[in-house]
């Protein structure tokens, strides 16, 4: 049996995929209604940053792993002193679960990235911004940003000023503007024994900073793929990490930069459920239990994701009726999180559609019609 921090989306797919493998999977999650407590058969009833419950998980699970990198370290790393397995381990992830911490490896690496400086808590209005940094900047919460939460693009000096004056609890960043041409992301894996397998580059498309739909594979030449995998090889051997990771990326004018590195599954790799020969959550469940890792291979010429976000409580369809809608369409894969409320903004599911066209351009040509079809089912809020 494996555990998982965290009962979101992301752990109830790693239940799923671990049923395929007869591993079980017990979870530790604050809700009986959250999407991974409805389909586990063991619950740790402790909110996932809880130590208390941490200790209980591990005392009933060979190793755990986390849905997401909000954790408490140093409580961690006193579990993992104590004889709790980790999967990553607390030192691999500790670079990772900060912004700044982030940038700061990436920088030490020489791994291109955003300009940026992280915002002083004392006399913030004193920081000095470089002379070639021009409005607009881009503000991010060094840590529990996620879905266009913990950001906000800063436009002039007047915003800037009164963006410093406020007091927060905790540290922000700020990123010089980046003009890129694509979104990309990729998600890959390493075992105990270092091999490294990687899923295809993926071009993400972003809505109010939420992404919208995915396509694999992106649209890339040979130079970028290889730049993509050479900085994911890097980093999973600098930090000696074991497991499943996602790194996102923009590209343009400025060459290739990495945005963010998630430790975790993550949604732009939803596609490899029905695409790939092993899904992200799939390389997960074997890492973490022991089982030879296979090679994640497309099984077809490309897909398609889309999210599914929550909408405006007025919307004239219902929930039931939209989702029934959406399984009306032929070949398309619905996947529903099951969650208690419809939020505007919301992820509540996603659905995948398996693509046909071998060159990039009909295949984005045949995503753009399929996902005009979802998007008259269920729209972007």
């Amino acid at each position: 049996m494996i555990g998982v921090v965290g009962g979101g989306q992301l752990a109830m797919l790693l239940v799923e995929a671990g049923k395929k493998r007869d591993v079980d999977v017990i979870v530790q999650t604050s809700a009986k209604t959250d999407p991974a407590a409805k389909k586990t058969n063991q619950i740790i009833l402790h909110h996932p940053t809880n130590p208390l419950g941490t200790k209980l998980l591990g005392e009933k699970s060979r190793l755990i792993t986390f849905e997401n990198e909000w954790v408490d370290i140093p409580s961690l790393l006193s579990l993992q002193n104590n004889g709790i397995s980790f999967v990553p381990n607390i030192q691999s992830i500790r670079p990772l679960i900060n912004k700044i911490s982030q940038r700061e490896l990436l920088n030490s690496l020489d791994i291109p990235c955003p300009d940026w400086l992280p915002i002083p808590k004392k006399k913030p209005l004193g920081m000095e911004i470089p002379s070639d940094w021009e409005f607009p900047f881009m503000a991010k919460a060094a840590t529990g940003g996620y879905d266009g939460k913990g950001t906000k693009i800063i436009k002039n000096l007047k915003q800037l000023q009164e963006f410093l004056l406020v007091e927060r609890e905790e540290p922000w960043m700020l990123e010089k503007w980046v003009s890129f041409q694509k979104e990309l992301s990729i998600v890959a894996s390493r075992d105990s024994k270092g091999i490294v397998r990687t899923f295809p580059i993926v071009e993400t498309y972003q809505s109010k900073q939420v992404c919208d739909w995915v396509l694999a594979p992106a649209d890339i030449n040979h130079d970028v793929d290889l730049m993509v995998k050479n900085i994911v090889s890097s980093l999973l051997a600098k930090l000696d990490y074991v497991g499943v990771i996602a790194i996102e990326f923009f590209y343009g004018s400025e060459g290739l930069l990495v945005n963010e590195i998630a430790p975790r599954t993550h949604n732009s790799g939803h596609f490899s459920i029905e695409a790939c020969t092993s899904s992200q959550f799939d390389q997960q469940i074997c890492i973490t239990s022991g089982i030879n890792v296979p090679m994640p291979e497309m099984l077809v010429n490309g897909a398609l994701m889309v999210n599914l976000l929550g909408l405006q409580s007025n919307y004239p369809i219902e929930l039931t009726q939209r989702l029934e809608n959406l399984r009306d369409i032929p070949g398309l894969n619905v996947h529903w999180y099951e969650k208690e409320e419809e939020k505007k903004g919301r992820k509540l599911g996603h659905v995948t559609y398996l693509l046909d066209s071998k060159d990039a351009l009909s295949r984005k040509k045949e995503a753009l019609n399929v996902l005009k079809n979802i998007r008259s089912v269920w729209p972007t809020p």
